[in-house]
């Protein structure tokens, strides 16, 4: 008894440190400036990090984390083709009711495997800059959860650091990656789907996204010149507007086309409908994903803020036809 105890604890053990070294090497990777294959690398490595993680959990839990077949006599072990026995994806350590990762926690992780597996099997265009908010809450939360799991000797505090980069942050570039044109369309309809599925907030909590707003900072005192990041509390008065800002920039507002249309009509274009809302995005071409208008989800399209101005500017230049006259004209500008 005393001896499978022993071995008990030491494949436990092992498997934290392998977890550690795979969290370790997923935020080195995603720190290399040389290697442009980031988010699929880490998404893959961090799955394998919290997959050892949970693993060693269950095992020092005495919880059978191994897929089996309950016999009559005894349970039967499922093994691979060459004979190993199949463990727990992360998914389904994930989906353990014991499980002893947090629900919000779980979903961050539940969203990088979404998005695994929409691009484990092909090539992707850079999307690394559209997951880094979650790529940065998957590595602290592991973090935080080695830690209260396992105990703060297993921290990787010291180890994880800001990374630094050549080039500076100016503001036509952080407006470059908010509109992100070569995001794949796949990519783009699984996070307004997933995101879609969060309440308020979920969406908010920096344990699912971890999202930090850069402001160029000058300042009188020596001390806090050379600091490159400063942390302000989240309800001060300059907490609340950073959030705010970064929040209407990031947060896209999604429309159903009868909500456009009834919002036209609501602004006094009341003969504005639903066939003239068609005629227009398609002749505008707007459900191409490089003007990044709005998005499909299951199977419905939504259309965002900026194809709302576009309506509205159509209507006002269009006002006679919408707005209830004594003359109507026979045809209508949509190439404004």
């Amino acid at each position: 008894m005393t001896k499978h105890k022993r071995r008990f604890g030491s494949v436990a053990s092992e498997l934290v440190k392998k977890a550690r070294e795979a969290m370790l090497t997923a935020v080195q990777i995603f720190n290399n400036p040389q290697i442009e294959f980031k988010s699929e690398l880490f998404i893959v490595t961090t799955a394998i990090a919290w997959t050892y993680l949970l693993h060693a959990y269950y095992r020092k839990k005495g919880i059978e984390y191994r897929r089996f077949r309950e016999g009559l006599q005894r349970r039967s072990f499922l093994k691979t083709k060459h004979g190993a026995i199949w463990h727990w994806s992360l998914e389904e350590c994930l989906e353990y009711s014991a499980c002893p990762v947090d629900p919000i926690v779980a979903k961050n992780l539940k969203f990088l495997i979404g998005i695994r597996h929409e691009i484990e099997h092909q090539m992707t265009s850079r999307i690394d800059d559209r997951l880094s908010a979650k790529f940065q809450a998957a590595a602290l939360n592991f973090n935080a959860t080695i830690k209260r799991l396992f105990g703060p000797r297993y921290s990787l505090d010291s180890e994880q650091a800001f990374s630094i980069q050549f080039s500076a942050i100016a503001e036509d570039t952080a407006v470059e990656l908010l509109v992100q044109p070569d995001l794949p369309q796949n990519i783009h309809s699984y996070i307004v789907q997933f995101e879609n599925g969060l309440s308020q907030q979920e969406y908010d909590d920096p344990r699912f996204s971890y999202r930090v707003a850069f402001v160029r900072k000058t300042t009188n005192s020596k001390t806090a010149a050379d600091k490159v990041v400063q942390f302000i509390p989240a309800d001060s008065t300059a907490g609340a507007e950073a959030n705010r800002v970064f929040l209407r920039e990031t947060e896209k507002k999604k429309y159903r086309p009868s909500s456009i249309v009834k919002q036209m009509r609501a602004e006094g274009f009341t003969k504005f409908n639903m066939q003239h809302h068609t005629d227009l995005w398609k002749e505008r071409d707007a459900k191409n994903p490089k003007h990044q208008l709005g998005a499909p989800v299951e199977g419905s399209w939504y259309w965002y803020e900026p194809w709302v101005e576009e309506v509205r500017k159509h209507c006002r230049l269009n006002e006679a036809l919408y707005k209830p006259t004594l003359s109507t004209p026979k045809t209508v500008d949509f190439s404004t």
